[in-house]
């Protein structure tokens, strides 16, 4: 079946080439190519045009589903039972509506290849460029991030047994390596070894500080309501750690990019967004309701001394293989903007993989000299987080809606609730965009008053 489906896929692809052959200014355009390298490029086509919609469920999950999971039941115990589900799933369902408007837009201009070619879209080439750059800034990012995580995992294992510089070229060595496979339909093989490793770190978790609660005989202090004198910032961050973990449309151009069927994309989203919320709500809810208002984040660390170096273990999968994958896109974003004339592209030659390997090694070394040079790197991934991720799920997919989707007059009879659903999600991005970013900076400021910054390139233990 996916011999027949690889030979569709190879047989249409020269007249894709001919449609790149426009003078149409696209990321991955080829012209002017010989015999061989036209044949090449139309091998490259059909091995990045292999995905279909359960592979792109997985691809979304790996990039969607990593530890930040863990970080919901510190979340409900800031916000209490009732407002932590009712942002939990409110926040999901509509996580789940902006990635519908990104794929409706994909479909309507399939020239889309990433998120800054809808920002040319959407706003010319100042906008390619400013949504370029607010992609690629946070797609390092968080690979900084994971990187950090695989060190705190090594070390947590290993009760400090190393300088945490070591553990963190190790982390980042692991990083590169799983970056390597250029095309997503590899990725998702990897998906499924993600997926139950992050299943298995919560179940572990969950298992056992419900055991725990039970040999203590006595209930938790879980409330339904928020934690006393909760003020603005402490609030503000646990909305914007909900709003972060829903944050898959950010790489959902680029997965739907090698889709072989692109109208198939709803059937992933649905998946993936039920499946997040179901996850994220009972993992915070659960896990809050057995450790109280003491829980850690990540909750891991809730579980015991000698459970949570199990389940960190178990977890090491998902903390490298959803890392890497954000290396992954947007060293495929760079890339194609390097060589979107010429069949170096589609990293099937000598100068295609060369030009890959150097581009993913440097991409993972920022990374990581950012993640390690930068005392306050997490606050400062959780400000980037803000004011990019507000955007990519948030605001930007009601602009689009709006611009690019919407048919007829935005205030004509048959497009009032979809009007009202998109400037009331333009609203929660720009609410996001402005506290989250405040309430981020204060954090960093308090942090600083309270000596609790990190020195750069430290051998001490994280906190």
């Amino acid at each position: 079946m996916s011999d027949k489906k690889n030979e569709k896929m190879f047989e249409s692809a020269p007249s894709q080439l001919r449609d790149l052959g426009s003078s149409t200014e696209v990321v991955g355009q080829v012209s002017d190519i010989t015999g061989l390298e036209k044949q090449k490029a139309a091998v490259g086509s059909a091995h990045f045009h292999r995905l279909g919609w359960k592979r792109l469920t997985v691809v979304l999950i790996v990039e969607a589903i990593a530890l930040g999971s863990l970080s919901m039941p510190s979340v409900f115990a800031t916000l209490g039972m009732v407002a932590g589900t009712i942002c939990s799933v409110g926040l999901g369902l509509m996580a789940i509506y902006t990635s519908y408007v990104v794929g409706q837009v994909k479909l309507k201009y399939p020239e889309v290849q990433h998120y800054a070619d809808a920002g040319r879209l959407m706003m010319g080439r100042f906008g390619y460029e400013l949504v370029g750059a607010m992609f690629v800034l946070q797609l390092v990012f968080l690979v900084g991030s994971h990187c950090l995580t695989g060190t705190i995992a090594f070390l947590n294992i290993t009760a400090n047994g190393a300088c945490s510089l070591v553990f963190g070229v190790v982390s980042a060595i692991i990083l590169l390596l799983l970056a390597i496979p250029p095309s997503f339909a590899e990725v998702a093989i990897l998906g499924y070894i993600d997926f139950v490793s992050i299943m298995a770190a919560i179940l572990i978790t969950i298992i056992a500080t419900g055991i725990q609660r039970t040999d203590a005989g006595v209930p938790s202090n879980w409330s339904a309501w928020p934690e006393e004198n909760l003020g603005f910032t402490k609030a503000f961050i646990a909305i914007t750690n909900i709003v972060f973990a829903y944050s898959f449309a950010i790489c959902q151009f680029s997965f739907m990019d090698e889709m072989h069927t692109p109208e198939d994309f709803v059937k992933s989203i649905w998946t993936l967004g039920l499946t997040e919320i179901v996850i994220y709500t009972l993992t915070g809810g659960l896990i809050y309701s057995f450790v109280g208002s003491e829980v850690k984040s990540p909750s891991l660390l809730s579980a015991g001394p000698l459970v949570s170096k199990v389940a960190f273990g178990i977890a090491l999968p998902v903390i490298f293989i959803s890392g890497s994958i954000n290396g992954t896109v947007v060293s495929r974003y760079i890339h194609g903007r390097m060589y979107r004339n010429s069949v170096t592209r589609f990293i099937n030659t000598t100068k295609g993989w060369t030009t890959w390997l150097a581009l993913i090694s440097v991409v993972t070394l920022i990374a990581w000299i950012i993640a390690e040079a930068i005392p306050f790197f997490s606050d400062l991934l959780a400000i980037s987080s803000a004011l990019f991720v507000s955007g990519f799920t948030f605001y930007f997919p009601a602009i689009m809606w709006f611009m690019l989707i919407c048919q007829g007059k935005w205030y004509a009879r048959e497009n009032w609730g979809k009007s009202a659903l998109n400037a009331l999600i333009f609203i929660v991005g720009v609410v996001v965009l402005v506290g989250g970013t405040y309430a981020s900076i204060v954090d960093i400021i308090d942090s600083y008053s309270q000596g609790k910054v990190r020195g750069a390139f430290t051998c001490a233990p994280f906190e």
